[in-house]
């Protein structure tokens, strides 16, 4: 891992707000994963619930690295289908545990419709309830449903915890709408593709460093700038925490500020905002 230790400041922690370390894509390495990851001195790392089998999965591994390893409990919009009465009450007694930090992920997804858009709706304002009920704060996802997500959340804003919109690839407008309702921005590897997320150098331009949080979202989202000898060993589209430096370092070169200034003021924000 010699080229991602040679952008990490050895005595400045990352903190990984989203990994989905559940996927089968780390089924037979996810100790070497984490390990690797605390080489990369990323920790502590937030592990995404996307529906009651994996968020029952994240908060048992989760146990198993105390002070490292934490979890979100929620039903992505994509696994909206199965949800019903029930998953809300294991998504509550999840929540109960220290190491189960967030509700979520969840949200809307009208880009790929994997579940019918009427039950998205359903399942996101029943966590939406959830977190008012239980006080923790939001892990969100939105894709190509802006509009719709904004009018449902804001039926409870005034009874809502703290929400971060994770792995953030809108526009200016709508990231200043998110922070005029005081919520987080979480960015991802996506900063790093100047093809496809080009416009996102003017809102990282833009973002007050006290709302932004850092993430991999991995094995997904693999920042385009990570050095080619490090991914030899591994899959080479595969995505890990051990790489969040780089998600780090295209940050601050955006913002011509120190990569240790992101590093620093991104972990500060996640531990206050989840009460690591």
């Amino acid at each position: 891992m010699a080229a991602t230790t040679s952008i990490t400041f050895m005595n400045v922690m990352y903190t990984d707000i989203g990994i989905n370390l559940t996927s089968k894509q780390f089924n037979h390495d996810a100790a070497a994963v984490v390990q690797r990851a605390i080489g990369a001195n990323v920790q502590p790392m937030i592990l995404t619930g996307t529906s009651t089998a994996n968020s029952r999965q994240g908060a048992a591994l989760a146990q198993q690295y105390p002070g490292v390893l934490f979890a979100t409990a929620g039903i992505h919009p994509h696994d909206a289908r199965h949800f019903n009465e029930e998953s809300i009450n294991e998504l509550r007694l999840l929540l109960l545990q220290p190491a189960v930090v967030s509700v979520g992920e969840c949200g809307l997804d009208f880009d790929r419709d994997f579940s019918p858009r009427s039950l998205q709706e359903e399942c996101y304002e029943a966590q939406l309830q959830l977190a008012a009920e239980i006080k923790k704060p939001l892990f969100l996802h939105e894709r190509a449903a802006f509009a719709r997500f904004n009018s449902i959340t804001d039926n409870f804003s005034t009874g809502l915890p703290n929400a971060v919109v994770h792995c953030f690839t809108g526009t200016l407008q709508e990231a200043k709408t998110y922070l005029d309702k005081g919520y987080y921005l979480g960015f991802t590897g996506a900063v790093s593709d100047v093809k496809r997320f080009a416009h996102l150098k003017e809102v990282i331009a833009y973002m007050p460093m006290e709302r932004m949080m850092i993430e991999t979202d991995a094995p997904y989202m693999m920042p385009k700038n990570v050095d080619r000898q490090v991914l030899l060993p591994h899959h080479e589209r595969r995505n890990e925490p051990a790489f969040l430096p780089y998600v780090a370092a295209t940050i601050a070169h955006i913002k011509n500020i120190a990569l240790a200034d992101v590093a620093i003021q991104t972990t500060m924000n996640a531990k206050k905002f989840f009460a690591l």
